[in-house]
């Protein structure tokens, strides 16, 4: 057994792009991507500056996250300990993406399948070197067994002052840089200028996860650099990748959630005889939102042919995985209660309500687990995460009942708008606590761009306003007045519904607005 890592001599790195090259010609790497890249910082003030450069790539992690998060294990460590894919399991979730600290993977446009630099391990198995340390004509590129102390790069990494990148996220790297400024390994420290990156036309793509852009402030005035040490003047550009349709998913399964909690709580209050409005509407809904959840998480995958990897190789470790079995087991119950409903069953309601719970709870909280696997963005670690999915559940299962009371009789009007009015009030607590809290210097960036940045507006006017001042408003109103028209409680879950939509989407974006590399 061997442990190979790389040694990247940035002394000795002179920017000439040999590596990126061969790797492209190695991989067959279409344009637009890559396996490994160059970047160029500029520190300093004129006429005292300096440009220096950093290879970036894979960091062939001893506890790597996205072999973790992979949901087919389609990523998985060789013999010599690199972290290696195969094609055929990839069901393009981008999940790895997410999880990876170091920006070092991207969706293959040709194969739409995960790929990275897996240290030319075809190579390596017959005895050869990595085509980019053959091609470095510098010799800044080493590989090495980091296990055997005689080994060059042993020797060079026990001798001397090395660093390797986000040390804090404790994934073990196995890249090792030599003489590399601090500032080109934390990308938080450098920021594009205002006249963009040599060989580069725009300064930021509204769908890619990309540098700050000078100004960058946190609290400060316009023209602050906190924090900001050096200038990027080359780096590449890497896409978002989960967009509406994880925020859209977000939503549909805790409406599904919410509704079947919602029913809970009234067979709780006696009112398991309500055949409509408790055994049957009920699970309808939440089936027809389940079946819309499902078809989102499917439509996401870049080979959504692939979906039912997920059960036939499913990898425990993963939570896409273990959430594919809390949704077939919620979904399970919502049809047994669906069953016991049409059949007037009331007795069994009572036997399904503690499961029918478990399953709406795990329903709407395990993403919260699934977000804490993507190591790579800070924002979603939060542990309040949880709780704001939960409290969002409520928040739906409110709200759909005060819309399903417009078109039906609903028992107990006045406990829905409890319901609505505890769901939001607890749900603007835990984002206030959230936004309040102190974290790293990642989640500060990303708690400024939803709140500060580009999506001020959406987090702002649809997150808070819509989605929590309104209806905290229409359901205060409507318990005060004692009002018998649904009408205003059912407009108040409307924009709960909306607003939940912007708030998440705001969220799951700014997550991962904040650069990695």
């Amino acid at each position: 057994m061997t442990r190979l890592g790389f040694l990247l001599d940035s002394d000795n790195c002179i920017g000439c792009h040999a590596c990126t090259i061969a790797c492209k010609s190695e991989h067959d790497v279409p344009l637009g991507v890559n396996r490994t890249w160059v970047k160029y910082i500029e520190t300093g003030t004129f006429p005292d500056v300096a440009r220096k450069f950093n290879v970036m790539r894979c960091n062939q992690c001893d506890d790597a996250p996205c072999m973790t998060i992979c949901p087919t294990s389609a990523l998985f460590r060789s013999d010599n300990g690199v972290v290696d894919f195969q094609d055929d399991d990839c069901i393009g979730c981008k999940s790895c993406m997410n999880a990876c600290p170091y920006d070092a993977l991207y969706i293959n446009p040709e194969t739409n399948t995960a790929h990275k630099c897996n240290m030319c391990n075809h190579r390596l198995e017959v005895g050869l070197e990595p085509s980019c340390q053959v091609v470095c004509p510098t010799e800044a590129i080493k590989i090495g067994d980091l296990d055997d102390p005689t080994s060059e790069i042993s020797r060079i990494i026990a001798r001397d002052d090395v660093a390797v990148r986000a040390p804090e996220q404790n994934t073990k790297p196995k890249v090792f840089y030599r003489g590399a400024d601090q500032a080109s390994l934390d990308p938080t420290r450098t920021a594009i200028a205002n006249d963009g990156m040599i060989w580069a036309d725009t300064l930021s793509d509204p769908n890619g996860a990309r540098h700050p852009t000078v100004p960058v402030s946190i609290g400060k005035k316009p023209d602050s650099m906190d924090g900001v040490v050096a200038r990027t003047a080359y780096t590449t550009s890497h896409q978002m990748t989960w967009k509406g349709k994880v925020s859209g998913y977000l939503v549909t399964k805790a409406i599904a959630a919410g509704v079947m909690l919602v029913a809970v709580l009234m067979v709780l209050l006696g009112h398991s005889g309500e055949q409509a409005a408790v055994g049957v509407v009920p699970p309808v809904v939440a089936g027809i939102f389940l079946a819309i959840t499902g078809a989102l998480l499917v439509a996401d995958l870049k080979q959504p042919g692939r979906f039912y990897f997920l059960i036939t190789k499913g990898n425990w470790s993963s939570w896409l995985v273990k959430g594919a079995y809390v949704l077939m087991f919620f979904a399970a119950v919502c049809g047994l209660w669906f069953l016991a409903g049409v059949a007037g069953l009331e007795e069994t309601f009572q036997i399904l309500a503690i499961p029918a719970a478990v399953g709406a709870a795990g329903t709407a909280g395990y993403t919260a687990y699934l977000f804490a696997q993507c190591e790579g963005r800070d924002l979603w670690q939060t542990p309040l995460l949880l709780p704001v999915l939960l409290a969002q559940a409520v928040t739906a299962g409110g709200a759909a009942y005060a819309i399903l009371d417009v078109f039906m009789d609903v028992p107990r009007p006045a406990a829905i708008g409890w319901v609505l009015l505890g769901g939001v009030a607890a749900t603007a607590a835990f984002i206030a606590m959230e936004l309040t809290s102190k974290g790293s210097r990642h989640v500060e960036l990303a708690v400024h761009e939803m709140t500060h940045g580009s999506l001020k507006q959406q987090f702002w006017l649809g997150g808070i306003l819509l989605g929590l001042v309104i209806p905290a408003f229409d359901a205060i109103t409507f318990l005060a007045t004692g009002s018998d028209s649904p009408l205003l409680l059912a407009a108040g879950g409307i924009c709960a519904l909306l607003g939940m939509f912007a708030y998440e989407d705001s969220f799951v974006r700014a997550g991962q607005s904040v650069p990695l590399s």
